[in-house]
């Protein structure tokens, strides 16, 4: 009902009973939720585009494949001695080089203007951005549960059993959650999905493939074992061998915590600054 003092006010009825129904405001989602609820709708999208799924499915077989048969032989003597070698190496650079996937995506929303009506919104301003990171570690997850699959039937057994191959994947999900604020930082600089693409590969070509992946760097000349070793996916890849072998090193673990949070903390607040810098 419409009160004596409000009509005197010249207010209309029709929006003093709408403002008497509804009621105070309701509480606003936490940090969490909201970064939550956008990684839902990350997964909503892929369940309506299941073609997003093609990097997370076939790249983990062609690659495993690939360099099993083409190089097993040649480096180990046979593909099931080379497999016990490559799988943590290609668990890494699978779900790595699937990064870039995430700047790609990204750009392609703001270029929609999708992410001009997410920051109109009343929710934690990174929400939609950590949210967008959240949705994407369901597809690296796949990807390590193919991977690691596809080994089990070439002859990989980690001696780490359950518990190291676990933290050996956990591990992997949090080096590729901290490097992906790298491709959403190319994403707010570059104009096109195109570039972020290009520019993608032209950093994690050279990571992943001067690395310890495929072969061990003491075969390597000595003027690139020093890149090499520094090479942070070496760093992860000794790692998840060790914790895949049973003999976890705490120093190897420490190293790959200290480069997962320098990613964050360089690339985390440059790209929020963009992120805001665009509003």
């Amino acid at each position: 009902m419409t009160s004596t003092a409000d009509r005197r006010a010249g207010t209309p009825a029709a929006v003093v009973d709408v403002l008497h129904v509804t009621g105070p405001r309701p509480t606003p989602a936490s940090a969490f939720a909201a970064s939550l609820s956008f990684g839902w709708r990350a997964l909503l999208r892929i369940k309506h585009v299941p073609e997003q799924l093609f990097d997370v499915t076939v790249f983990p077989l062609m690659f495993t494949l690939l360099f099993t048969y083409l190089f097993g032989g040649a480096l180990a003597g046979s593909t099931t001695a080379y497999v016990q070698f490559l799988i943590p190496g290609i668990l890494v650079q699978t779900v790595c080089t699937i990064t870039m996937y995430t700047g790609m995506t990204l750009n392609r929303d703001i270029e929609k203007g999708v992410f001009d009506r997410f920051r109109s919104m009343p929710v934690w301003r990174p929400a939609p951005l950590v949210g967008a990171l959240f949705g994407d570690l369901a597809r690296y997850t796949l990807a390590s549960v193919i991977v690691l699959a596809l080994g089990m039937m070439l002859g990989f057994r980690p001696m780490g059993g359950p518990i190291g191959t676990i933290g050996s994947v956990a591990l992997v999900l949090l080096f590729a959650f901290s490097l992906s604020w790298i491709w959403t930082m190319l994403a707010m600089l570059l104009r096109t999905e195109q570039a972020v693409m290009g520019v993608s590969m032209t950093i994690l070509f050279p990571l992943t493939f001067a690395s310890n992946v495929f072969v061990d760097p003491a075969t390597m000349p000595s003027w690139l074992q020093g890149f090499v070793t520094a090479n942070p996916i070496s760093r992860l890849v000794t790692a998840i061998r060790d914790l895949m072998a049973g003999t976890p090193d705490a120093a190897h673990l420490a190293i790959v915590f200290a480069w997962c949070a320098a990613l964050i903390v360089l690339f985390g607040p440059a790209t929020m600054w963009l992120y805001n810098r665009r509003s």
